[in-house]
């Protein structure tokens, strides 16, 4: 038996009469209500919202399909909205908004800068995605950074992973230990060295990593155990 072809429903709708009643769904809400839909949704999360999560905050009353039926896209409403994509920013948009906020700011933007800017500017983890680093996405966008303060950036990063993991503050020999199940690490002797291998070398190296634990919202007791 031959089958039936499909969707003989939609097959049938007059063009005219669906274009004028989707007309009539976007009436229902501006642009600049969206938007600012958008902006206080991420405000409330922290971050640039999926649609997912903008589906289910229960203070937003615009549908996600509304806002796309608007601005064409999911992320080209976001882009309006002076929120970035979360997954779809290029190369070029995240170093776009790094000088942006090297501008606004008239110094070299930190990790910091971007944790302050959660939804209006993308997250360090994103950059260190893309570009291997944050100091190679600022190289890439103009800006000055000395190498050494790179490796310093890797190291600490790579702290704070690390005591997440261990949920403690990493020891010497912790970071021994991980390094050899991890050759993406640096060596315990590299980051020692970072310190001119003074005395306190270690527990300055560990402050830092507190410092940026504590910028994450993650709390470090005075034992170097995460709360």
């Amino acid at each position: 038996m031959a089958r039936k072809p499909p969707f003989r429903a939609v097959a049938k709708i007059d063009p005219d009469a669906l274009a004028s009643f989707q007309a009539g769904i976007r009436k229902r809400y501006s642009n600049d209500q969206i938007l600012e839909e958008l902006r206080a949704s991420a405000e409330r999360l922290g971050r640039s919202p999926t649609m997912r999560e903008f589906a289910a905050d229960p203070e937003t009353a615009v549908h996600p399909q509304t806002v796309i039926e608007h601005f064409g896209s999911w992320n080209a409403a976001k882009r309006e909205a002076g929120l970035v994509p979360r997954r779809f920013a290029t190369r070029e948009e995240l170093v776009g908004l790094l000088r942006k906020l090297g501008e606004e700011l008239g110094r070299v933007p930190t990790a910091k800068d971007l944790d302050a800017r959660r939804g209006s500017m993308p997250s360090k983890s994103l950059y260190w995605h893309t570009f291997g680093s944050l100091a190679e996405a600022l190289r890439e966008a103009g800006f000055d950074v000395p190498l050494g303060e790179e490796r310093l950036e890797r190291a600490v990063e790579q702290g704070a992973t690390l005591a997440r993991k261990l949920k403690r503050l990493p020891k010497f020999a912790d970071w021994a230990a991980a390094r050899g199940k991890d050759d993406g690490l640096l060596t315990e002797w590299q980051v020692y060295r970072m310190f001119d291998a003074r005395r306190g070398a270690w527990s300055t190296f560990q402050f830092l990593i507190k410092e940026r634990l504590d910028e994450e919202g993650v709390g470090v007791g005075s034992d170097g155990n995460l709360g």
